[in-house]
């Protein structure tokens, strides 16, 4: 059966939009060069402070990828003007959601953790491969269409509240609020939490929350999901040094109430 002309040709999916920030100009292009071929539509500069005008919209160029757009940020962490794990906060303070991956030759567990704290949702250490740094590029974007398409979406719950205390959660809304008072929580933070209130008491180990938050192709550290722990807890426990919401089970993990 022909497509009418009303309807017209099925049209390709667009290619992920890709903001490569690294300082090192033969790197950069080789690197920008080898994801263009990969199908990514790759936008590359040299500074966090151009980095942050590309991503506000503003910087020369800025509309080359449909009005600078991105899907997904590579960003070295040592970047003249400013630095890449600032860049990375600052876009976190501003509510911006971009899947960010972190490449830096710093490889202890301290700057890996770092990493993730300011924000990050992966940390990739240099030297790499660059098949591994396509897998874990095209696995960030992956989790991120996903986590867009649960927050969009109709809930397992209907439109039943979620209630622990002066704690709601609101399925439908996606929203949060504590004693009234809305909670402005992550993606993330707010798929734990739903996730630890439909299951109060349940024990969830750090791969099964990886699994069922993160993907089970995830390929970080799985001290990411302490840091989304202390952030949520921070943001949720009236003392976030002694929680009473989201205790640590030792040994296994962590449970809801």
């Amino acid at each position: 059966m022909s497509l009418s002309a009303e309807t017209g040709p099925l049209q390709a999916p667009a290619p992920a939009r890709l903001l490569l920030v690294e300082d090192d100009e033969t790197i950069r292009e080789t690197v920008a060069e080898a994801l263009g071929q990969e199908g990514f539509a790759v936008e590359a500069c040299g500074d966090g402070l151009q980095a942050m005008a590309l991503l506000n919209g503003s910087g020369p160029g800025s509309n080359e990828i449909d009005g600078a757009r991105f899907d997904l940020l590579v960003l070295d962490v040592m970047l003249p003007g400013l630095g890449g794990l600032d860049l990375c906060r600052q876009l976190r303070q501003r509510q911006n959601g971009i899947a960010i991956l972190v490449v830096s030759a710093r490889d202890t567990e301290t700057d890996r953790v770092l990493g993730l704290e300011v924000g990050a949702d992966d940390y990739l250490v240099k030297p790499f491969g660059m098949r591994e740094l396509v897998a874990r590029c095209r696995s960030l974007l992956r989790r991120s269409r996903q986590q867009g398409e649960a927050q969009g979406g109709a809930t397992d719950d209907g439109a039943s509240v979620l209630q622990a205390g002066d704690l709601r959660l609101f399925p439908e809304e996606c929203r949060v609020t504590r004693a009234g008072q809305e909670v402005n929580l992550s993606p993330k933070e707010y798929r734990l939490l739903e996730m630890f209130m439909q299951n109060p008491k349940r024990v969830w180990s750090r791969d099964k929350l990886l699994e069922r938050i993160w993907g089970i192709d995830f390929m970080g550290d799985s001290k990411t999901v302490d840091v989304h722990i202390r952030w949520l807890r921070e943001k949720i426990e009236t003392d976030p040094s002694a929680p009473k919401l989201i205790l640590t089970v030792r040994g296994f993990g962590y449970r809801f109430g």
